[in-house]
């Protein structure tokens, strides 16, 4: 009896130093620093087109009439335009597709390192565009900021993911979205009049987008890289060791290091995996079909549109329009202190209430702004309840949908199916963003403000889906989370440890052997599909 309640009391101990989770210099660093130089960029460059378009129209017209001798007519100004705004989608689908062989070869945190190099020449093409008097070097470094975006959107999560230990991997996740906040913020901040907000100065919020780039480049090469890829991947454990080390804060990480070899047992295969191998594959079926719902809903569910009718409502509802970009700020604010909010509480709510009860408040609140929009001109106080929407349909999206679906994507799916799955969100990310910009005018033409009742709908499909399928993922180890798509693949447990990659099997005893011998021996084998 005294035997096993020394046993309890040693249990409960251990159960109190696994719930401890140091956060260490390098793991605070790596993640702020990643981030800064990715997601902050990439939501910079969603704003910072707002503030300057009056002016970047006049030097389109004015360039066009210094070649051509006669003004643009208003239509190609449109396009031209257009084209310049959501031609950042396009680049972003490109660095989607090409994601997966970089960090593939170069590793997770050498991608974000070398990716400066886009955000580098897509800065001095802008910024030096008007200096130039070429529009095609502004629109050209769009397209390569896009690529950045595409590539960093992918690679930022899938380093975050790996480098976390799993207590508080939904809350670093959560870092992702959180500089994406403070990034559109900055634009606002920087695109008023007193700062770069003039016709003068225009250029220099194009310029500003080196800053971070190079101080990503300085400071990241002296963080290690995720510890799971170096063990995984290139088979070199005294690197992932100390890359663990660092990370935890603690010398010995034989525990981490134990758990990371059993799901490369449980994998029976430490190949990287194609996009149509993981396609095929029956095992992560629900999980690919589940990271394409909340990525496409991600996009599909309005928060573009709310930015269109921002302007509009501040002004009905008595603000002066020079006062509006000042206004304006309260919604960056909100943004980033939902986003702050989100991150906070994550490890404690769990991903599925944080998902759900986002979509959930957005859907809420689009039907409230429907109405208040619908009869704003009748009642004297309605514009005001217009603001309020607005602002809880910002924090909504923030609190769950704006950076969740990132943090899911790299719990899903274990070290040799990461990357692939990784393109396919991306992809799907950013031709749902290029849908949005192309397909909404349309539908604000042809609704007014009834077409927030199809984004109503977009979150209610999505909230639907993920309140029957998907489970929680807090605290899970990543074969925890295959565990619990078990059933819905319709595999045995067995079945999804030994299927995992179709037409590529070779007995365990082997593959266990091979593998273990070459991490020991510290040996790069590159096994890239």
């Amino acid at each position: 009896m005294e035997h096993k309640q020394q046993s309890n009391g040693t249990t409960k101990e251990n159960n109190a130093v696994k719930k401890k989770v140091n956060w260490s210099g390098s793991l605070i660093l790596a993640s702020l620093t990643g981030a800064f130089g990715s997601s902050f960029l990439y939501g910079y460059n969603l704003s910072v087109v707002n503030a300057p378009a009056g002016y970047i129209k006049k030097f389109y017209n004015e360039t066009w009439e210094r070649r051509y001798g006669f003004s643009v007519d208003e239509g190609t100004l449109t396009l031209l335009w257009s084209i310049t705004v959501s031609i950042f989608a396009i680049g972003g689908l490109v660095g989607a597709i090409i994601v997966t062989p970089i960090v593939k070869f170069f590793g997770r945190k050498c991608t974000l390192v070398l990716n400066n190099v886009f955000a580098v020449a897509a800065a001095l093409l802008m910024s030096l565009s008007l200096l130039a008097g070429s529009f095609e070097m502004l629109i050209l470094g769009r397209i390569i900021m896009g690529v950045d975006a595409g590539i960093s959107l992918s690679a930022l999560p899938m380093y975050l993911s790996e480098i976390s230990p799993k207590e508080i991997r939904g809350s670093l996740g959560q870092v992702t979205a959180i500089f994406i906040c403070i990034g559109v913020f900055t634009g606002q901040v920087l695109g008023l009049p007193e700062i770069f907000g003039q016709e003068s100065r225009w250029p220099f919020l194009f310029g500003a987008i080196i800053v971070p780039s190079l101080i990503q480049a300085v400071i990241l090469p002296f963080l290690p890289e995720s510890p799971r890829y170096l063990l995984l991947e290139k088979h070199n454990r005294s690197r992932a060791e100390k890359a663990f080390q660092r990370f935890l804060g603690k010398d010995d990480v034989s525990h981490e290091i134990e758990e990371v070899l059993a799901e490369s047992r449980a994998q029976r295969n430490t190949k990287l995996v194609s996009i149509v191998q993981l396609l095929r594959t029956r095992a992560v079926r629900w999980q690919i079909i589940t990271v394409v719902v909340t990525m496409g809903c991600y996009q599909l569910c309005g928060l573009n549109a709310i930015w269109y009718y921002t302007n509009n409502i501040f002004s009905e509802s008595g603000i002066n329009r020079e006062t509006i970009p000042y206004v304006t700020l309260s919604t960056g604010a909100v943004e980033t202190l939902a986003a702050v909010f989100s991150g906070l509480v994550i490890e404690r709510l769990g991903r599925r209430p944080l998902l759900i009860g986002g979509f959930g408040l957005m859907i809420v609140f689009f039907a409230v702004l429907t109405v208040s929009l619908t009869l704003q001109s009748t009642v004297h106080w309605l514009p005001y309840l217009s603001i309020f929407c607005i602002l809880a349909i910002i924090a909504s999206f923030c609190i769950g949908p704006g950076g969740i679906p990132f943090v899911l994507t790299g719990e899903f799916f274990q070290q040799s199916q990461r990357p692939a799955a990784f393109m396919i969100a991306g992809t799907v990310n950013w031709l749902s963003n290029f849908a949005v910009g192309l397909l909404f005018p349309f539908i604000q033409a042809g609704l007014q403000t009834y077409c927030f009742l199809v984004f109503a709908g977009i979150c209610f499909a999505g909230a639907t889906y993920l309140f029957f399928v998907l489970p929680e993922t807090k605290n899970k180890t990543f074969h925890e989370i295959s565990q619990a798509f078990a059933k819905r693949n319709k595999v045995t447990l067995e079945m999804q440890e030994m299927n995992h990659y179709p037409g590529e099997r070779r007995s365990s005893e082997e593959q266990e052997s091979n593998f273990t011998s070459s991490v020991d021996n510290g040996e790069t084998k590159k096994g890239i599909v």
